[in-house]
């Protein structure tokens, strides 16, 4: 289960964020990439864009769900 205290800085403020579990398994990326981007030094992945549309919403969703280590939380800030 995501933590919020352990989220990459790297994460936009916001509802949706990436924590320190991310094994960089390219799966958020893949469901949504207008919101999900990599940190290519470091190896993994990061919310550099909050949705604003429905489908947006629905694929950051889609995203979380299909995250194989639940590093992915939609209770940020």
């Amino acid at each position: 289960m995501s933590d919020k205290t352990k989220k990459w800085p790297d994460n936009v403020p916001g509802k949706y964020y990436v924590d320190d579990q991310c094994i960089d398994c390219d799966a958020c990326r893949t469901e949504a990439p207008k919101n999900f981007t990599r940190n290519d030094a470091h190896g993994f992945s990061y919310v550099h864009k909050q949705p604003t549309t429905p489908e947006e919403e629905t694929a950051s969703k889609a995203a979380m769900e299909a995250c194989p280590v639940e590093a992915i939380g939609q209770d940020g800030e």
